[in-house]
């Protein structure tokens, strides 16, 4: 799959993710030790990610997404891309807070009326069949990541129909999570990895 049929897919929806493809030369230390290297950075995400909630309340009773607070969850959203980029061996930087190294995230904006006032009270149910299919996406990812960490050790590199597939989950995840939980768009999300 070429980087223009992966960008052209992305324009369709809202939400889009593309992560640099790093063919040779991965750091086999910090992979060795990537569990013990993601503990700071994993507590950061952990203490940001209590503060995306608010959003449900802004458009239920103001029909309006603040710029600000958008703002704040895209850039939170682009640090946790990062850092599971980092995880999913998709990259050797460590993540960055403000940076955005090897992870090209974009959600748009919704314009003021743009959101429907009900729809964040059940969103989350709507997407209840993308839970289950990425459920099981998820599973042969993080198989897929197990194997990576081998892989990497010994050649020193990720094979790229591997990094395509975890890649098209991210992408996929994150195109439900601003749909359900960022509650950036009310356009379902397709069911597809591009």
């Amino acid at each position: 799959m070429t980087s223009d049929s992966q960008n052209s897919g992305l324009s369709d929806y809202p939400a889009a993710l593309n992560i640099d493809y790093v063919s040779d030369g991965r750091n086999r230390i910090t992979v060795f030790f990537r569990v013990v290297t993601l503990i700071p950075i994993l507590l950061v995400v952990t203490g940001l990610q209590t503060l995306l909630w608010p959003v449900i309340l802004m458009v239920l009773f103001r029909q309006k997404y603040p710029r600000w607070w958008f703002d704040f969850n895209l850039e939170v959203t682009k640090f946790t891309t990062r850092v599971s980029a980092y995880w999913m061996l998709l990259s050797d930087e460590y993540p960055s807070t403000d940076e955005e190294q090897s992870t090209h995230l974009t959600l748009d904006y919704p314009a003021d009326g743009q959101l429907n006032r009900w729809l964040p009270l059940f969103k989350w149910i709507l997407a209840l069949p993308h839970y289950i299919v990425l459920w099981v996406l998820v599973m042969v990812a993080a198989i897929l990541v197990f194997v990576s960490w081998f892989v990497i050790l010994f050649t020193g590199k990720l094979p790229q129909g591997i990094h395509n597939y975890v890649v098209g989950v991210s992408r996929w995840s994150l195109r439900v999570q601003a749909y359900a939980f960022l509650l950036t768009t009310d356009k379902y999300p397709p069911f597809s990895l591009d």
